[in-house]
């Protein structure tokens, strides 16, 4: 089981992190949304989860489970569902502006700075 959770959370960050550096927007918001699903996991994992076990204190209870990765995992989520649906707005109204969701890096010279006359500097 550790493994099959290990293999989970590295195919998440693959892709997460393969789908981020790509030239589109789209691809890029599913890449942090892989990611973030990656963590989630990650922290979750870190909790060392038991089964049938209370979280909180309890006098005929002898193992307790740990609350806190619970509640990491859930603010996480709700972070995470926020920042998503920031970025899906934010690239909605880019290509509505540009009318593409590309990343163009044609005019752009050595130092990085694009020309203003549509020439790359020299």
């Amino acid at each position: 089981m550790e493994f099959l959770l290990a293999s989970a959370i590295g195919a998440l960050t693959a892709g997460g992190i393969y789908m981020t550096l790509r030239a589109r927007t789209f691809p890029v918001i599913i890449g942090l949304a892989l990611l973030s699903y990656a963590v989630n996991l990650f922290l979750f994992s870190m909790g060392r989860l038991t089964i049938d076990k209370p979280p909180i204190i309890d006098p005929s209870a002898t193992d307790y489970t740990d609350p806190l990765p619970q509640a990491l995992v859930l603010t996480a989520i709700v972070i995470s569902f926020g920042m998503t649906a920031l970025i899906v707005v934010l690239a909605l109204r880019s290509f509505l502006e540009t009318g593409s969701d590309g990343v163009a890096m044609d005019d752009v010279g050595e130092d990085g700075l694009e020309a203003r006359d549509g020439k790359a500097r020299q």
